[in-house]
């Protein structure tokens, strides 16, 4: 029991210095070299958890998207106790989200799933599957919530429930290269307000404007 407890914390370590590095300079720059100078451990004890970079990124993936799906989950369930109207639980959503996005000291540390999409060159068509599986999820997610609202209420303008999910994860992953770019830790959390802004409006009946 005690071995396989050091193993678990040994291969955390591994997939928490691998994370910041490959956000820091991408896949590609990032070698088990420096992995395993940062973790202390041998190589033989990196390929004990990890046979190879590929397998890396997959389990890095798999952390990514599992802690990333907490987190929603999280969000929108709290949105959903505090209003069960489809429309304003996704605005409470969104603003809880936004919080938790201004909070993080330095910004957004970046987008494990998007940096691998970057340079899927390297990587087999499993870990590409499972890239377009996690896009594939979250939009799925996003879809689910404004076609509730579609439900409800009329939009504004003509977009699809997909359309609106396929925009906040675009303005999500451009916000946290803007961030980064512009050294602006809050820029990210500004852009989900303004997607916020849009949705507003978008399912908001004319009328209220008069």
């Amino acid at each position: 029991m005690t071995t396989n407890l050091r193993g678990t914390t040994t291969r955390q370590q591994i997939l928490e210095v691998a994370r910041a590095a490959v956000l820091a300079k991408g896949f590609d720059a990032t070698s088990i070299d420096e992995i395993v100078a940062a973790v202390d451990i041998t190589k033989g004890g990196f390929f004990y958890h990890f046979p190879d970079k590929t397998a890396l990124a997959r389990a890095l993936i798999d952390d990514y998207v599992a802690t990333e799906n907490v987190m929603l989950d999280n969000v929108f369930a709290r949105a959903a106790e505090l209003n069960d109207d489809p429309l304003h639980r996704v605005l409470i959503g969104l603003k809880l989200l936004a919080e938790i996005m201004a909070d993080l000291p330095k910004g957004h540390p970046g987008c494990i799933v998007a940096t691998a999409c970057y340079q899927d060159r390297l990587f087999d068509a499993e870990v590409r599957d499972l890239i377009r599986d996690a896009m594939l999820g979250w939009r799925g997610r996003f879809e689910a919530l404004f076609a509730a609202i579609a439900d409800r209420y009329p939009a504004q303008d003509a977009v699809s429930a997909s359309d609106l999910a396929d925009m906040l994860m675009s303005i999500v992953d451009g916000a946290i290269i803007l961030s980064r770019a512009v050294r602006e830790p809050k820029a990210l959390s500004k852009q989900v307000l303004m997607f916020r802004s849009y949705v507003k409006v978008l399912y908001t009946p004319q009328r209220a404007f008069a």
